[in-house]
């Protein structure tokens, strides 16, 4: 096992005993196996398609799945790791066999391996994994790019769930992994990672304009956190169309439905709203889960990543459920949509007529909803308040959230900022301060939260927007601060896409990739000016004047 993707990398260096995610090394071997796969898959692909050969979207929705499911956090089923890599290996040969006559046999081994003997997966598992690539630069562009077409995939899962897809997506999935498996220069492989920025904003359009087609723009919402009397479902993770679904067949039925950590956004939706059974929100970000879980009551739906290993002293184990790419051991997974009918919930509903009601763990509201339409519609409000000088500065302060007490300064920073700066947030890392009374400038509230992390594309469009009301010629003339917490594969892909939108100066914490090397990291440096986080009060000091 070596395994480096995301924030918690052991040492800052990589987890090679077991993952600090509690992913095991057997389980860890298997996505780096996967990966392997999926690269072979790409490689005909990309080939075939060179050729003339068209290829189904499908293949790209595989390779985009197969990402996925290998994010933090998202499956730790060995059972189904194998599942996936067989179907890799029938799809891998599939597409071998229509394009062969025109791509020939002078192919890497990804596109040539297969094996039906499941006990020898380990053993080639450990000569493609991370260090199979020995120069350290090399590793580390090659790993750059495959985190973030890990990202890329989650984002156009999400929006081919909802029917919107992209061939150039696709045409980039295979593109992308198949010069991991190539000698490229330094600088064609620098290139094809800031390409994956571009495909990143890509992406996130899609998603943004498969989410506000299918339920409407995001709008200011007061979000309850305490709970009702009524025994509830606990949804968890991304996927806006489970979201629907479940609500849907749990209305009049007297179970209630809450949204947990990244689910907390679907609150803000119009065509959610109108479901009375949707109490609210439920707990804070997704590592406070083992608590939060343990203290609902009910069933728990995971419908995407952000899963934690059940600790010995939880009970919900027989109260938790899995969908989609999530995958956990000896739980019910809930499977996918037949011939576009609904998935069916049925079981989780009646699992959760047995149950208490949620456990009050706090009161109040959440204030949010502030995607790209919402902001906008209040432009003539924050232009006029910028330009009176009520407003300061933007501090973006999106990402992750995380268990490291370094995530404290977060906290810190959204609470000691001057009261004429405007927090712009999406992911969870807003949950390290989207709690705190910190007021507001004029009616526009001092934390503006655009929504998921799948949302940060409206952060995007706001600043872009504000570029040009302003006539600004570049983006870094804004005054927008960039200060993002870190921690999974989307958030390096939200990274890529500030990267290829020319934003310079990004803070990145609580603390810098493991998978990028001191070479690397240098070119980042000189050509984006990214920075470590420091202290609190120096950076809130250097942000306010722009630096």
């Amino acid at each position: 096992m070596f395994c480096f993707q995301c924030q918690e990398a052991a040492k800052g260096e990589g987890c090679t005993i077991k993952g600090m995610c509690g992913k095991e090394s057997d389980t860890s071997d298997l996505q780096d196996l996967l990966i392997y796969n999926l690269k072979g898959i790409a490689l005909i692909a990309n080939k075939a398609k060179a050729a003339g050969v068209a290829i189904p979207g499908s293949t790209g929705k595989f390779i985009a799945q197969g990402l996925f499911t290998t994010i933090t956090n998202a499956n730790f089923n060995d059972e189904n790791i194998v599942n996936w890599i067989n179907r890799a290996q029938a799809l891998k040969k599939e597409l071998f066999d229509s394009a062969k006559g025109k791509i020939g046999s002078d192919l890497h081994e990804s596109a040539t391996w297969y094996s039906n003997d499941v006990s020898g997966f380990k053993a080639k598992a450990a000569t493609v994994g991370v260090l199979a690539t020995e120069n350290e630069d090399v590793r580390s562009l090659r790993e750059l790019l495959i985190l973030g077409l890990k990202g890329i995939s989650a984002y156009a899962d999400h929006a081919a769930v909802l029917g919107v897809t992209k061939d150039e997506i696709w045409d980039f999935l295979y593109e992308a992994l198949a010069s991991t498996t190539q000698d490229l220069s330094v600088d064609e492989m620098v290139g094809m990672v800031l390409k994956a920025g571009e495909i990143t904003v890509t992406t996130l359009a899609a998603l943004d304009e498969a989410n506000t087609g299918a339920y409407g723009n995001p709008e200011l919402t007061e979000v309850n956190i305490g709970v009702g009397s009524n025994p509830g479902i606990l949804i968890s993770g991304h996927d806006l169309k489970d979201m629907e679904e479940l609500l849907k067949q749990t209305e009049g039925t007297g179970v209630d439905v809450y949204t947990h950590g990244e689910m907390l956004p679907a609150n803000y939706y119009p065509a959610f709203k109108k479901y009375d059974h949707l109490k609210g929100n439920y707990g804070g970000s997704w590592w406070h889960q083992n608590k939060e879980f343990e203290s609902f009551n009910g069933p728990i739906l995971m419908t995407t990543n952000c899963l934690v290993p059940l600790k010995k002293s939880n009970t919900y184990l027989d109260r938790l459920y899995t969908t989609g790419v999530a995958s956990y051991s000896d739980t019910p997974h809930i499977n996918d949509r037949v011939n576009g009918d609904a998935k069916d919930f049925s079981a989780i509903v009646a699992k959760a007529k047995t149950c208490s009601p949620p456990t009050e763990i706090e009161t109040g509201t959440i204030v949010g909803g502030f995607a790209h339409n919402q902001v906008l519609a209040l432009a003539d409000k924050v232009v006029d308040a910028v330009k009176s000088g009520a407003i300061k500065r933007f501090v973006v302060m999106a990402g992750c959230d995380g268990r490291q007490k370094g995530r404290n300064y977060f906290t810190e920073v959204a609470e000691k900022l001057p009261e004429d700066a405007v927090i712009l947030t999406a992911g969870c890392a807003k949950y390290r301060y989207n709690k705190l009374d910190l007021g507001d400038i004029g009616g526009i509230p001092r934390v503006l939260d655009a929504g998921q992390c799948n949302d940060c594309y409206s952060l995007a469009v706001i600043a872009l927007k504000l570029k040009e009301v302003f006539e600004l010629e570049d983006i870094n003339d804004l005054p927008i601060s960039f200060d993002i917490g870190w921690y999974e594969q989307k958030a390096v892909a939200v990274l890529l896409a500030l990267l290829h939108l020319g934003v310079k100066g990004i803070r990145l914490g609580p603390s810098l990739p493991a998978f990028v090397s001191p070479t690397v990291l240098n070119v980042l440096v000189e050509n984006f000016d990214i920075k470590p986080i420091t202290e609190p009060a120096a950076d809130i000091e250097a942000m306010m004047q722009g630096k």
